[in-house]
């Protein structure tokens, strides 16, 4: 395996670190600026919206999708520095260049398994970035951890499609620019657990859609919120299940894969961008007679910071070359232990810069208190570690 960039991955490398130096980082303040005086982080910022038309323009759009015909056509292990790149400013780098979660996801979702009718009518604007998508898979009353214990139903009626249930953690849901759902839900409760399950296209302006609440996250609401949705039999045309009745769990398992390896890949770079912020700091703030770098303690924080994020980039690296060389289910171990791996890798850095910048790290002059928020959630979404090291064990002791 080899690790080092393509020339075009080089390319783009060198034309997305531009990007981020000349117009994503100093768009933060202006975008935390904008919304604090609107009150309300959900819609997009009038800068987002400049920075989408610049990247557009840049030629830095839709870079995850590997289909050359509708993104960059980039392989796993090429987007995977681009993806680390983009972590680094969270809120701002990946949805102004089309690559942010849940829109990625359900974009792979309508590419890979949707009808030409789906992929004209919902696609094609995802692709442009005319509209936004949630998706609702997560329940309030079951552990969707096991998505076996799902309990929304999707019922066929005639030529339509009844959707029933209460989702929430639906994230981007709560915001104007979100026109679609993917929503997953049981079509047969007597078929074997896996077969139970299907997926269905429901327009979030459907009669019977009621988005009840916008979830924050250790306090702090995100761009498009995590909306709790609840679906009262929403009637939808049957053309918009995707797939067939009983492929939901399959779709949900092709989904999350690479959807995870891409959070893992922005993990890596929020933990460089901890990295910087600590170095920096330890460098210039003075106590006790020396820099906060001259000390034996911070010296070790720094050391151990930097194996543990090449440790977590190599290991998420080798996961996409996985992917690429084998397909999904060859990497399933790997994606079960990169996404307990990137996560915590993140946290401990994160932690230990919050430590260094003592007071300010704990406020919002510096990202790192929202950084570290979005992070300890991650340790959660898509799966919690210890589903993923328990699926982990199990394949580990099934090799005996």
């Amino acid at each position: 395996m080899d690790f080092s960039h393509s020339e075009r991955t080089e390319q783009y490398r060198t034309e997305l670190l531009a990007f981020m130096d000349e117009r994503v980082y100093p768009s933060e303040p202006v975008n935390a600026a904008q919304i604090a005086e609107r009150g309300d982080a959900t819609e997009a910022t009038p800068v987002l919206g400049e920075l989408k038309v610049e990247a557009r323009s840049r030629g830095l759009w839709n870079l995850f999708l590997p289909d050359p015909e509708y993104g960059a056509g980039l392989a796993n292990v090429e987007y995977a520095s681009l993806a680390e790149i983009m972590g680094r400013s969270i809120e701002l780098a990946p949805e102004a260049t089309n690559c942010s979660a849940p829109d990625t996801g359900n974009m792979e979702v309508i590419h890979d398994f949707g009808t030409p009718e789906q992929k004209e009518r919902w696609l094609v604007p995802l692709l442009a970035g005319e509209i936004r998508s949630c998706f609702s898979m997560t329940e309030p009353g079951v552990a969707s951890s096991d998505p076996r214990n799902l309990e929304a139903r999707i019922e066929q009626d005639g030529d339509h499609y009844v959707v029933s249930g209460r989702k929430w953690w639906s994230t981007g849901g709560n915001s104007t620019d979100c026109k679609i759902a993917v929503v997953m839900g049981v079509t047969n409760p007597a078929a074997p657990p896996k077969q139970r399950y299907g997926m269905i296209l429901v327009p979030l302006d459907a009669p019977g859609v009621e988005i009840e609440a916008n979830t924050s996250v250790f306090g702090y609401h995100e761009r498009g919120g995590h909306a709790v949705i609840n679906y009262a039999d929403v009637r939808v045309p049957a053309s918009y299940l995707i797939a067939n009745e009983g492929d939901g769990y399959m779709i949900a398992q092709a989904r999350l894969g690479p959807g995870r390896i891409h959070h893992c890949m922005r993990s890596v770079g929020m933990a460089e961008r901890a990295f910087d912020l600590m170095v920096t700091r330890a460098k210039e703030r003075t106590a006790f007679g020396s820099t906060l770098a001259d000390k034996g303690l911070i010296q070790d924080w720094i050391a151990e910071a930097r194996w543990r994020i090449d440790q977590a980039r190599l290991l998420v690296l080798y996961t996409a070359w996985l992917l690429d060389t084998q397909g999904n289910r060859a990497a399933r171990r790997e994606i079960s232990a990169i996404k307990v791996v990137a996560p915590r890798t993140a946290l401990w850095v994160l932690d230990h810069a919050i430590q260094v910048y003592g007071g300010a790290g704990v406020s919002d002059e510096v990202p790192l208190a929202r950084m570290w928020a979005f992070m300890r959630t991650l340790r959660i979404a898509d799966g919690p570690d210890e589903v993923h090291n328990w699926a982990l064990a199990r394949r580990e002791i099934a090799r005996y």
